[in-house]
């Protein structure tokens, strides 16, 4: 063993050890480097030469849904395309001419009534979406150019034509203006959160008159009684894979997505600056090296070679942090492909509950409502059919449950045999980036998403089961991913179907480690007693933007399925210059911290009592009494990376707050801003 090694090992071992030292438990090691040499046996053939270290390894990738051999000049860094015309982008059809006067007469109206106008820069957005509204209702095709024209003139962007041409968004923009009441609430949100012209609007009061099949039991069902058996599940996210991801390129751009070799840093644009480490890096999405050695690190950390994970749950995001432009259908199926055949492969036994990140479909983030006319709804249909065949393919969900994904926006509901249910959600219908979204926003649910969870958990209570909730984007922490109104009525869902029905809710997207708390009656009265359920986040495997790079076991009761304890890990992207130019080692996924004694060493609480909403609210009172439990929250936030900055002051204040706030609507309404994220 080299003198490197034996120090590096060295350094390792005593940071796991003093990270572990009072950790008894279940999960051993604490510390697994994984082997340097990539793992060839995973594909038969490769385009390249995959014992290289130059260089990302390109493998042969067969689709067994389509049973299409996706092409190198798909992945390859040196083709990376900037207008792909192979998918469809399908426009409205023309409207009639009644229906132009029909349209015209329900904008003035809505203009006449709305109490933001006035001589303001909002106004004036509102007034131009009433330009573009009928511009484009009259003639679709034109809607790009308009966008391209409007994008040029306003000088909101450096890629007009790139960005809102007919094969990017170009398409999405004609419907959005075609379909929504741009006069009134849709284009006061759509000004705010596009254009940055108008405040974003309230929230809508709820009437939720007929919503819920049956009133909430009183007293509540008893609860269902603890085995003392704790099963191993595990919870990744935001893994990110970037197969154009190209070793030595410059991986401090100025523009990213970095590691790629058409970008520069803007500083330094004949020479790079920092070369691309073989493993990833701070403004890089995950290499194929990344992705495969924290997948073969997991089993073994956990303890599971043998057994499996009893479950594992994905909350989202596969598809690298390219442009739109840079981006196709088959891009994304080549990626949901490859991520899903390693999970299988590499994870071991035990099914994974996947459920849709906003980057995996295309145009990223966009997924359209059913009821859009002229067959429109039905134009990301191909991407709903593809995971839920892979899903199938793969043995996680039966045929029944993919046809019904394939029908509900790759949304499905598992019932297990010991009594969970696991539902997943598309949390593209209440992200703030798609534009369809934006269509009837009074409706806090104009897809129907949040009518199938609803129906899903009564089915639940009426058998006595209890649910996991699983999906991507966050619906609360600080306010600024979800929108007010569908965020705003699951919060209420939430509320109606725990703590009895709902055990936990989990999400990703925000790539770092975060929680919030839902609490009875909207939050009017936050205490112990009145916490419901909590809100896990999952930090991410991708160490985009300035993370390390990490994922989380829990120990779960196998008869209430609550979380007992929870163990987060984490390799330190920092240090993965030290491993290139050498095939004897790979990063180190070392153990980061026990979620138990982290935070409840001040705690009164029974060592087999869960980890549960009430236990978090006494966190968060801890947190209050003691300012440095904020600053441990603080740094396990980015994974302990070396680029998180402090958190004091009115931070401290923010970061309780955003704990304490399960829904957008909450955050926005009752904490300070600007101190949600530590990139």
């Amino acid at each position: 063993m080299t003198l490197f090694r034996l120090i590096a090992v060295s350094a390792l071992l005593t940071v796991a050890r003093s990270a572990a030292q009072s950790y008894v438990g279940l999960i051993q090691p604490s510390t697994y480097a994984a082997p340097g040499a990539f793992p060839t046996s995973l594909y038969s053939s490769y385009y390249n030469n995959p014992t290289a270290t130059a260089s990302q390894v390109q493998p042969v990738i067969s689709d067994p849904v389509t049973h299409v051999i996706y092409p190198f000049n798909l992945t390859d860094p040196n083709t990376i395309p900037y207008n792909d015309t192979a998918d469809p982008h399908p426009l409205p059809l023309p409207a009639t001419s009644s229906g132009l006067v029909t349209q015209a007469l329900a904008q003035i109206a809505s203009i006449a009534t709305n109490p933001v106008f006035g001589s303001n820069t909002c106004a004036r957005c509102q007034a131009g979406l009433e330009i573009a509204k009928f511009t484009v209702l009259a003639s679709p095709e034109i809607g790009p150019d308009l966008a391209v024209a409007v994008c040029e003139y306003f000088n909101y962007s450096s890629t007009c034509e790139l960005t809102y041409m007919l094969d990017n968004l170009g398409w999405v923009f004609t419907q959005l203006v075609t379909f929504a009441d741009v006069g009134g609430y849709d284009g006061q949100a759509i000004c705010s959160n596009f254009l940055g012209q108008c405040d974003m609007p309230l929230t809508t009061p709820l009437n939720l008159t007929g919503w819920f099949a049956k009133p909430k039991p009183d007293p509540l069902p008893p609860p269902r009684k603890a085995t003392g058996e704790r099963l191993k599940v595990l919870h990744i996210s935001d893994a990110h894979i970037d197969p154009r991801y190209t070793t030595g390129a410059e991986s401090n751009c100025s523009d990213y997505l970095c590691c790629r070799p058409n970008v520069i840093n803007d500083d330094s644009p004949d020479m790079i600056t920092v070369p691309a480490p073989r493993y990833g890096a701070y403004y890089c999405d995950s290499p194929y090296a990344l992705i495969t050695a924290a997948l073969q690190s997991i089993p073994i950390l956990a303890g599971t070679e043998e057994t499996g994970f009893a479950w594992t749950i994905f909350t989202g995001d596969l598809v690298s942090h390219d442009d739109d432009y840079q981006l196709q259908r088959s891009y994304i199926m080549y990626t949901e492909t490859v991520l899903y055949d390693l999970f299988k492969r590499l994870l071991g036994s035990g099914p994974v509950y996947p459920s849709l990140g906003n980057h995996d479909t295309h145009n990223e983030a966009q997924d359209a409502i059913y009821s859009l006319p002229d067959g429109l709804g039905q134009e990301f249909s191909w991407n709903y059919d593809h995971v839920s065949s892979l899903w199938e393919y793969e043995g996680w969900i039966d045929e029944t449950t993919g046809n019904y994904a394939r029908t509900h926006y790759a949304a499905y509901m598992v019932r297990r045999l010991d009594g969970l249910r696991i539902i997943t959600l598309n949390t593209d219908f209440w992200y703030r980036a798609n534009a369809y979204n934006y269509i009837n926003m009074t409706d806090s649910d104009p897809s129907g998403m949040l009518r199938f969870i609803t129906d899903e958990l009564q089915d639940a209570e009426d058998a006595g089961d209890r649910a996991w909730i699983i999906g991507h984007v966050l619906p609360g922490w600080d306010g600024t991913n979800a929108l007010y109104n569908p965020s705003n009525l699951f919060y209420q869902i939430v509320d109606r179907y725990s703590p009895h029905v709902i055990a936990n809710t989990f999400f990703g997207h925000s790539h770092e480690d975060e929680l919030s708390i839902i609490y009875a009656n909207n939050g009017t009265n936050i205490s112990a007693a009145t916490a419901l359920t909590p809100s896990w986040v999952c930090p991410s495997i991708t160490p985009l933007t300035n993370l390390n790079s990490g994922f989380r076991v829990y120990e779960v009761d196998s008869g209430t399925f609550d979380i007992l304890d929870a163990h987060t890990y984490w390799a330190d992207v920092n240090s993965f210059t030290d491993l290139d130019n050498q095939t004897e080692y790979g990063p180190a996924y070392r153990y980061e911290y026990n979620t138990r004694e982290t935070y409840g060493a001040n705690i009164t609480w029974g060592p087999n009592d869960p980890l549960n909403a009430t236990w978090w609210h006494l966190v968060t009172e801890a947190m209050e009494a003691d300012p440095s439990l904020v600053s441990t929250f603080n740094t396990y936030e980015g994974k302990s990376s070396v680029r998180t900055s402090s958190c004091t002051g009115e931070c401290a204040t923010a970061k309780i707050c955003y704990l304490r706030s399960g829904s957008a609507s909450l955050a926005a309404q009752n904490c300070p801003s600007g101190y949600g994220s530590v990139q």
